[in-house]
């Protein structure tokens, strides 16, 4: 199962009201469950990905919940008090290793002020030794690398801000 289709049955979850859903089949088994669904806030789905050994296991959720007035569980900085950054962030889908290349010698997919069209991969994010590619969902510029080449991101977390065009 790609993380498509774990996104949208995310978001079906959400939609209907459902806190645990698990699904097994001939390529493995996935188990979706919504953190803290006795809270006042929309709860966000943890995801429980399991491979075919039984010892294997990964989990990806917030590091922390959501405040009524966020949008995101990881605040975007501001520059200076005066000048707020403003855009479109590109999160996350998951916890794991960002890279803003292919590969270690290889130039990176996007720099600062690169322009990004739709469904342009923007970065990996390497999760249980398998290569993610992020793509952007919107077009636009790209003002602010927000996640360090190499380093650990989190579900969620910012990894780039876009200004729309």
């Amino acid at each position: 199962m790609d993380i498509e289709e774990i996104k949208k049955l995310m978001m079906m979850m959400e939609e209907r009201g459902v806190i645990e859903l698990e699904i097994k089949n001939a390529s493995g088994e996935i188990r979706l469950v919504r953190g803290n669904h006795h809270a006042t806030v929309p709860p966000s789905p943890a995801v429980v990905v399991a491979t075919s050994s039984p010892h294997v296991t990964s989990s990806i959720q917030p590091s922390q919940p959501l405040d009524p007035g966020t949008t995101s569980a990881f605040p975007l900085p501001a520059e200076s008090d005066t000048n707020q950054l403003r855009g479109t962030a590109i999160p996350s889908p998951m916890v794991g290793t960002f890279y803003r290349a292919p590969k270690p010698d290889a130039k990176p997919y996007v720099e600062v002020g690169s322009v990004v069209e739709a469904g342009e991969v923007v970065c990996i994010v390497e999760a249980m030794k398998m290569m993610n590619e992020i793509q952007s969902e919107v077009r636009g510029r790209v003002i602010k690398i927000m996640a360090e080449n190499g380093k650990p991101v989190e579900y969620g977390q910012p990894l780039f801000l876009l200004e729309p065009l």
